[in-house]
């Protein structure tokens, strides 16, 4: 089942007070993104946040699952995205807290692929 158009509309309505968001389809949902990065995801009109050890334990403390996927004949996938809490959805307020939660795991995400990425030295002749 593919996401439908009035749902990303009513999330993007949803997201106005953390600040302007875009998002792209992708498969059958879209990516959530600020200021060029994917801070969350949305699949089959469900919304998930991204999370890190600094924020995960919020999602479990509310019994919210992560995003899972299984390619054709392949094991299912546990992705960094955890489901939105339900308040998200009729609180903009509460959408805004937990999306620059999301933003922050997102950055501190970007910081550690940046910093594992070996850098080009040139060689002195």
């Amino acid at each position: 089942m593919a996401t439908s158009a009035q749902y990303l509309d009513f999330i993007k309505e949803q997201l106005a007070g953390f600040g302007p968001v875009t998002l792209r389809r992708m498969f059958s949902g879209a990516g959530v993104y600020r200021d060029g990065l994917m801070f969350a995801l949305i699949a089959r009109d469900t919304l998930y946040f991204k999370a890190d050890a600094a924020s995960q334990g919020e999602f479990e403390a509310l019994s919210l699952p992560p995003f899972t996927y299984a390619a054709k004949g392949q094991k299912r996938v546990i992705m960094s995205y955890w489901r939105a809490p339900e308040a998200c959805l009729d609180d903009p307020e509460e959408m805004a807290q937990w999306a620059r939660k999301a933003f922050g795991a997102a950055l501190r995400a970007q910081k550690l692929v940046t910093a594992a990425k070996p850098r080009n030295r040139r060689r002195k002749p």
